[in-house]
């Protein structure tokens, strides 16, 4: 169908090129506007106006309206509820259709539909695609054409599926000529949305697709040693492009080809981390009762934990005394980011040492990872807590200081977040409370007083959560 005036409605997708919906509306139509909206439904939710993630939106959206202005264009940008404003918009530019990619989280799904009621209401089509993943929904399904929900089998049915075909990019740039001449309009600052400028210039984290770009230049160069450099929190192992996929700054299309092309041991393993963004997507769309908060395993729903919530303030405010963790608590309250493998070992000592409830965990990483992703995040704290697919047997529990001794050896990692442990030599920085009172006095580090004790006892906690799991099973 042929369309004279099209929106395309950016949402998690902020970039001008390889983008699904914004290829077929400019195939499809004679001109094409384009729009973001800064959604009070979402925004108003969240309780820091401080929040990293809005302030790389912000960045990253005047990033991309440059980029139409550039082209005589421009992305029109607004703040109120998305679901008002976008079939409003449509109206006013007398558009015949709207064009948005999928996004898989439930609520976002309910958005859709009253838009979609909305604009059908006025005779306006609504178009969606898949952008954000390569497979999705029902696209790999087992032999008995049922969802996975282990993810090896999963992997290899992903790998034996993809094709030139799903990795190819959407040639936009063959079709910019579409784009509706309008007059530029400058952005309205991110304080006029209520929100306030973070530390996030400070870190090294560069916004919108120029950011993505840099740092996938950089990890290209590095890729072939990330199946080794991965697990260590104080070497730059990972991509760092957690955020940019998040927000659509780059193609997942463009990192699979890349990483596929490449090959080889860091370049395969990569790419599984980019199978399993897939797969956690696969599993909500099939299990939306996740985003309420069940557990993917049911038997696990009712786990009668203590819940202690002075112990859950201390890990927050990575003031456990087991240095690994609050390392990595400290990490995620700087920078908003955490190591993949720290993400694992905080999860794993929240559940399984301290005894309270993955849902608070999953929470506080949901209000303070600016890659948060609800179907990763559900999944990672699921697996943490054996309850969700595919997840850790509920009786294998991470001991802290093993992990500190095997993923951060020299302690470097740590005494970059908890300066307090600075001088202890590295046999001692693992587990500080160990060191005799004059070995503490001398290097002016007294646990208790300079750093605290171990809120709690590892062995003891263990006993404690397997007795709790199997009383459950």
């Amino acid at each position: 169908m042929q369309y004279s005036t099209s929106l395309v409605w950016f949402r998690r997708d902020l970039r001008d090129y390889d983008h699904a919906a914004l290829y077929y509306a400019l195939k499809a139509s004679q001109q094409v506007y384009c729009v973001f909206v800064f959604d009070t439904d979402i925004l108003n939710q969240l309780s820091d106006k401080a929040d990293r993630r809005v302030e790389f939106i912000w960045e990253s959206v005047q990033e991309l309206k440059t980029a139409l202005q550039q082209r005589g264009s421009d992305l029109i940008v607004l703040h109120g509820s998305a679901q008002h404003e976008v079939p409003q918009l449509a109206q006013t530019l007398q558009a015949q259709a709207v064009f948005a990619n999928h996004d898989y989280e439930p609520s976002a799904i309910a958005r859709d539909a009253q838009v979609a009621q909305q604009l059908q209401a006025h005779d306006i089509d609504f178009h969606h695609y898949k952008d954000q993943a390569i497979f999705e929904k029902d696209e790999v399904l087992t032999m008995a054409h049922k969802p996975y929900s282990v993810f090896t089998p999963y992997k290899n049915a992903w790998l034996k599926t993809v094709n030139d075909f799903y990795l190819k990019a959407y040639p936009v740039e063959h079709y910019l000529n579409k784009l509706a001449k309008i007059q530029p309009q400058p952005l309205a600052s991110l304080e006029s949305f209520g929100f306030q400028r973070t530390n996030l210039s400070s870190l090294r984290l560069p916004t919108g697709m120029s950011g993505s770009a840099t740092l996938f230049d950089d990890f290209i160069e590095r890729i072939k040693h990330y199946k080794e450099a991965r697990d260590f929190p104080a070497v730059k192992g990972v991509s760092y492009l957690s955020v940019h996929l998040r927000f659509g700054t780059i193609s997942i299309r463009q990192l699979a080809r890349t990483a596929m092309q490449i090959g080889g041991f860091g370049a395969e393993t990569w790419l599984s981390e980019l199978i399993w963004r897939d797969f956690y997507f696969q599993i909500l769309h099939h299990n939306p009762q996740l985003e309420a908060g069940k557990a993917f395993k049911t038997e696990f729903e009712a786990i009668a934990f203590p819940n202690s919530a002075t112990l859950f303030t201390a890990w927050c405010e990575g003031k456990t005394g087991y240095p690994l963790v609050d390392a990595a608590m400290r990490q995620l309250n700087t920078t908003g980011f955490m190591h993949n493998r720290l993400r694992m070992v905080a999860a794993s000592f929240l559940v399984k040492d301290l005894l309270i409830d993955w849902r608070w965990g999953e929470r506080y990483f949901a209000e303070n990872l600016i890659d948060f992703d609800f179907s990763a995040n559900n999944g990672g704290w699921q697996w943490a807590a054996s309850t969700g697919c595919d997840a850790q047997p509920w009786f294998r529990i991470f001991n802290p200081i093993t992990q500190s001794e095997r993923f951060d050896g020299h302690g470097k990692f740590i005494r970059k977040y908890v300066a307090e442990l600075a001088q202890c030599n590295d046999k001692e920085i693992h587990a500080p409370w160990l060191m005799s009172a004059q070995r503490q006095s001398s290097i002016n580090t007294v646990i208790g007083q300079n750093y605290p004790k171990p809120i709690v006892d590892h062995a003891t906690q263990r006993e404690r959560v397997l007795s709790l799991y199997k009383n459950t099973v």
